[in-house]
């Protein structure tokens, strides 16, 4: 059964976990805003994509460590599908370095973009979905936001913010039909592990219970789920896709 087709933003959807959510997301039949920030084609190439399946998009420029551009996304996405009912906080970067090295330039732009920019997003969709009475924000952290990381001390706290974040306003949003969660990726096949060192790479094997990395399309299938009208109960959750890393306690 199809779901209602609803308006939805999804950033950093150019690439990788992004790419492979708005996919999942616009064969459920929502229409997508596909939100890139450096990556145009790759955004066209979803946009066309998904319009050959017969589906609706389009690509928003924006970053989402801007609050002016954060604006500009939505007021695109608003004039071309209406006010957004459901959100997915994608867009995120790295700057890895022990704390010994780190600089911080390197702290304050991984929370700027990861943390400030989910905030920003949050902030601007919730009047629409308090409005309307129904909503889903899903938001995308990690795994190294449950368990740390050795040289990822910036990138860890962004995203075990981000888990506070869920939480709280899963709390706050509940009463209004808004379902607020999380999806904390372990280490999947994106441009970012594929540019790891093999020796890196066999290390971090040794961490997940799965023996293997994960594909972009097994994050999205937890966002399609988190998105529907069925998981109307499901708020607050921080839903593991990580093969068994953060049981293993390996890392």
């Amino acid at each position: 059964m199809s779901e209602e087709s609803r308006s939805t933003l999804v950033t950093g959807a150019s690439r990788g976990i992004g790419r492979a959510i708005a996919f999942r997301l616009a064969r459920q039949g929502h229409r997508i805003a596909v939100n890139y920030n450096t990556h145009p084609d790759d955004a066209e190439e979803v946009v066309e994509a998904i319009k050959s399946e017969g589906g609706e998009a389009i690509a928003v420029q924006g970053s989402v460590a801007e609050r002016e551009q954060v604006d500009a996304m939505f007021a695109a996405t608003e004039e071309a599908f209406g006010p957004v009912q459901i959100l997915v906080n994608n867009a995120g970067i790295i700057d890895d370095a022990l704390i010994l090295r780190m600089k911080d330039q390197a702290w304050d732009r991984v929370i700027q973009t990861n943390l400030n920019g989910t905030y920003y997003c949050c902030h601007r969709a919730v009047p629409g979905m308090v409005k309307a009475r129904w909503g889903r924000i899903i938001n995308i952290s990690s795994v190294v936001g449950i368990s740390g990381n050795i040289g990822q001390a910036n990138y860890s706290a962004s995203k075990g913010a981000i888990h506070s974040l869920t939480y709280s306003l899963a709390k706050e949003l509940s009463s209004r039909n808004i379902t607020v969660n999380a999806i904390a990726p372990g280490y999947i096949e994106t441009a970012t592990v594929d540019g790891l060192p093999q020796k890196t790479k066999d290390t971090i094997m040794t961490w997940i219970p799965m023996r293997r990395f994960g594909v972009p399309d097994e994050v999205a299938v937890a966002a399609e789920f988190l998105a529907q009208d069925a998981a109307r109960y499901i708020t607050g959750i921080i839903l593991r896709t990580d093969g068994g890393m953060a049981i293993s306690g390996s890392n």
